[in-house]
């Protein structure tokens, strides 16, 4: 794959942050950026090699913006934000950086690319949803974001060193949960993009 970096976004729904014990942003407050390393990627089809080193990878499913030659969002897709949850609790109660939390090998898979001239309607017109085994986990809607898209990326333009290429992680909606090995994921934007991952043990 191409070299880009993946922004994301967390508790950007209200009722994720609060079921993870979180006090919910406001429109007002700065949203919380972290970053995804882009060789974290994982493409459509492909195995997802999860850590052995972690008991708790959680799924949590998002739409993705890619900036364009410009800076602007040219493309969408859906995407996961794999997190290592048990490291992510061990890393804040030690006040340290959640970098192996979000960042491990095959930590974010990505659909395919879908231009947003073909889209109709505005991105608050999408609903976006994750399937574990055929079960559905998450359903969400870009219209509950507490950070709108623009709004996202005039506040990494003006901090963060965002080229071409990279994507942005818009939030996840209410609904994470474990995965392991052996699961079939699937997630999708109804009408325009549908990617599918098998969660494998990395014998690493």
């Amino acid at each position: 794959m191409e070299s880009f970096q993946i922004w994301a976004v967390g508790r950007n729904y209200a009722d994720h942050a609060k079921e993870l014990g979180h006090a919910a942003p406001t429109a007002t407050d700065e949203p919380m950026i972290f970053l995804k390393a882009g060789a974290s990627a994982v493409p459509q089809g492909a195995d997802i090699r999860l850590p052995s080193w972690s008991r708790d990878v959680h799924h949590e499913c998002e739409i993705a913006l890619r900036f364009g030659a410009k800076l602007e969002f040219t493309d969408f897709t859906v995407a996961l934000d794999l997190t290592a949850r048990d490291a992510q609790a061990r890393l804040k109660a030690a006040g340290h950086p959640w970098t192996l939390a979000k960042s491990f090998t095959d930590s974010c898979p990505l659909g395919p690319p879908i231009s947003l001239t073909r889209l109709v309607g505005g991105i608050d017109s999408l609903t976006f949803t994750l399937k574990v085994n055929g079960e559905l986990r998450q359903v969400g809607r870009p219209a509950e974001m507490i950070f709108k898209p623009e709004a996202l990326r005039a506040y990494l333009l003006g901090r963060f060193p965002v080229r071409p290429g990279d994507w942005l992680l818009t939030g996840t909606p209410v609904g994470v949960g474990k995965i392991v090995n052996g699961d079939f994921l699937e997630a999708e934007i109804p009408g325009y993009a549908h990617a599918s991952w098998n969660a494998r043990l990395s014998p690493l």
